[in-house]
């Protein structure tokens, strides 16, 4: 049933999209990313901010866990005519576990605790900062590893009646020690052994926005600004930071937006 919806979905983007210039492919839905098209010449704004461009006039877009029901992209054509595009967006369901009699140690971090939370936030955030005119998300994306799937995207944990932060990855369950191998090409923006929450942090950068982060490592295999192919070896999985026991924590970006690795598989599989 799943896949006969993101198949709709899919041929829905399609075919809304064929009018005034621009296509796009991929499920329009939370958490999902499109990749779009528009005439040569052309330009594309979401939210009043230019689109980045291919020299083919190719541009992603990815929408966060809760994105509205609705969103527009405005194209310009080379003679300034102006068309706006509108989308319908799907909703997503996610599952809220409830959990009571935690200690409030573990809900609440201590003062020294939140310093070190917000310093480490202020070394991701610059990581992601640059958007650059790397275009190797078009060569397409594969798991980083094979294991079996223990956490969804955008599950949430209330403890105590207190709502945490969603979880924004895919968790794969491997043994400590087992490689992660790149999913795409790209650059290293951040190669950091031990953060408060992620433990053994990697960060990659595949071009215009689009990163992949890599959660709980036990050790790192590369250096920041150094270039990785391809299913590379990169890493490997651990259980460091706040983590239950070993696994892989695959997280993705596009620009500010958290999005679904599941769902970036489908819109941009590796060919």
């Amino acid at each position: 049933m799943a896949l006969l919806r993101r198949l709709f979905l899919s041929l829905l983007v399609t075919l809304s999209s064929l009018v005034g210039a621009l296509e796009l492919q991929g499920s329009l839905q939370q958490g999902g990313l499109v990749l779009g098209v528009v005439e040569q010449g052309s330009v594309a704004y979401y939210q009043d901010k230019p689109l980045q461009l291919t020299d083919r006039g190719q541009f992603l877009l990815g929408l966060g866990r809760d994105a509205p029901a609705t969103i527009e992209i405005r194209t310009v054509d080379n003679e300034q005519m102006q068309t706006i595009h509108k989308y319908t967006v799907a909703r997503r369901e996610y599952r809220i576990q409830k959990v009571n009699g935690v200690p409030a140690k573990t809900v609440t971090p201590s003062e020294s605790d939140l310093a070190r939370i917000r310093h480490d936030s202020a070394l991701v955030k610059r990581a992601r900062r640059d958007i650059t005119n790397e275009i190797d998300f078009l060569d397409g994306f594969e798991k980083p590893l094979n294991g079996p799937i223990t956490g969804v995207y955008g599950s949430q944990r209330v403890y105590n009646g207190v709502p945490k932060n969603p979880h924004y990855g895919v968790d794969y369950a491997a043994p400590t020690g087992t490689a992660v191998k790149a999913p795409a090409a790209g650059i290293v923006r951040l190669a950091h052994r031990d953060l408060f929450y992620s433990g053994g942090t990697l960060i990659i950068d595949h071009g215009h926005g689009l990163s992949s982060s890599f959660l709980h490592l036990s050790d790192i295999l590369v250096a920041e600004g150094s270039r990785v192919t391809h299913g590379q070896p990169i890493a490997k999985v651990g259980a460091t930071g706040r983590a239950t026991g070993p696994h892989l924590d695959w997280r993705m970006n596009w620009r500010n937006q958290r999005i679904d690795p599941q769902l970036v598989l489908e819109t941009l599989p590796r060919q």
